[in-house]
């Protein structure tokens, strides 16, 4: 069996790891609200000086995972984070993230497997008895 150059597997790092810099840079600025818009695997292509189709082919040969799981992975990071906060309501939350109301909570219960009202309450009573050991 042929063996892969270790320049080509090394490239095949560099690849991922600059794209997983450029979702973190990009989700960070669509937080502070410089950018209303969220990118595309051709964007971040373009971003990288790489074809999209060379970009998804060596993340996922590198990662086991499509480009768009760091992505999505990220989002429901700063999903959750959000949720904890009682002053945000779920629409913000969904604006925030670019998303409408509806795709936003299909979103997050494909990964979660609850609507974000349900993770926010679940959230919540799991803070309250984790007080109330605490004050034990």
């Amino acid at each position: 069996m042929p063996v892969l150059p270790q320049k080509y597997q090394t490239r095949k790092a560099a690849i991922t790891a600059d794209f997983i810099a450029a979702v973190n840079e990009h989700i960070d600025q669509v937080m502070d609200g410089s950018l209303d818009q969220m990118y595309h695997i051709k964007d971040f292509a373009r971003q990288l000086y790489i074809h999209p189709v060379h970009l998804s082919n060596t993340i996922k040969l590198h990662t086991g995972h499509a480009p768009c799981y760091f992505f999505e992975m990220r989002l429901m990071e700063e999903a959750r984070k959000m949720l904890q906060n009682p002053l945000l309501t779920v629409t913000d939350i969904a604006t925030k993230l670019t998303f409408d109301n509806s795709n936003f909570t299909k979103f997050f219960k494909r990964f979660e497997g609850v609507t974000p009202s349900q993770y926010r309450l679940q959230h919540a009573a799991a803070s309250e008895v984790a007080l109330q050991v605490d004050g034990l």
